[in-house]
């Protein structure tokens, strides 16, 4: 079997959400938890909770293994400023590896979800740079009264980059948001926000969903169709949107952006009772 592949982020503790003991500086600090207690659902989190790391990303082994992880979701903070968020890849545009966070794993990596022992692949490629907003939460505890009641999916927020370059794997991108789609996934809410690398070329010109169709067209239409029908040639029905079937724009992907990362800070917050705290 090919080499184990496995790529952490280490996270060197200089501000902690925890103010339980004496840390010093070069400490690694790690929460887990079991959530449980928290939200009856079939997948368990282990989390690591810090606002402002140090990040360094350390691959080992080979990509497209059974044992592939990269790394994370808790310890990257989402906001730059000035608009601006952090974005991890985890499908590459024009690749097809089902790439995923592992939410029930230490330091919660990425991986290659896997079915019945064999690692799964989208029926065909995704055109877009695909991951999530680290720091933010789908509470499946919250029935969303714009999307038709849809509860959140318990995962962390997915961002579709539409720029021109292909990203990595775990790869750090920073983009502005300009749009998003409330996708409904056998009945849960699945927020997609549309978003674009400031290092593309014509992130100067995109600022809200107008500039998209305009420099973009046809795109925001293309992600929703791809979204909705992926699922399809696996036998299982079309996936639905809310929002009148339409994207919404940045205001409201901001909104989204906002409530997930206050659902996010409120999972860790609510977790630290029954957590474990331990320094690696």
């Amino acid at each position: 079997m090919a080499a184990a592949s496995r790529v952490i982020a280490t996270v060197a503790s200089t501000t902690s959400l925890l103010s339980r003991g004496s840390l010093r500086r070069s400490q690694t600090l790690t929460l887990c938890f079991n959530s449980s207690r928290l939200v009856t659902k079939k997948r368990l989190f282990t989390c690591t909770a810090l606002y402002k790391p140090d990040v360094q990303i350390k691959e080992e082994g080979l990509p497209e293994t059974l044992d592939y992880r990269i790394s994370p979701w808790h310890d990257i903070p989402l906001q730059l400023g000035d608009g601006v968020f952090n974005f991890i890849v985890e499908i590459p545009k024009e690749s097809s590896a089902k790439m995923e966070v592992a939410t029930d794993e230490p330091f919660t990596p990425i991986k290659q979800d896997t079915k019945k022992g064999k690692l799964r692949y989208y029926p065909y490629n995704i055109n877009w740079n695909y991951g999530l907003l680290p720091q933010t939460w789908e509470d499946p505890s919250l029935a969303n009264s714009e999307v038709d009641g849809a509860l959140g999916d318990n995962d962390p927020v997915d961002v579709v980059e539409i720029g021109e370059s292909r990203g990595k794997v775990g790869q750090i991108l920073k983009v502005k948001p300009l749009a998003a789609l409330a996708m409904i996934d056998e009945g849960e809410l699945d927020w997609k926000i549309i978003a674009i690398s400031l290092d593309d070329p014509k992130a100067s010109l995109v600022n809200d969903i107008d500039d998209v169709e305009k420099h973009f067209p046809g795109t925001l239409t293309a992600i929703r169709d791809w979204f909705r029908d992926y699922k399809i040639p696996d036998g299982k029905p079309a996936n639905k949107f809310g929002l009148g079937n339409k994207a919404a724009n940045k205001d409201y992907a901001l909104k989204v952006i906002t409530e997930t990362n206050e659902s996010w800070a409120r999972l860790v917050k609510r977790s630290i009772p029954a957590g474990e705290l331990s320094l690696v």
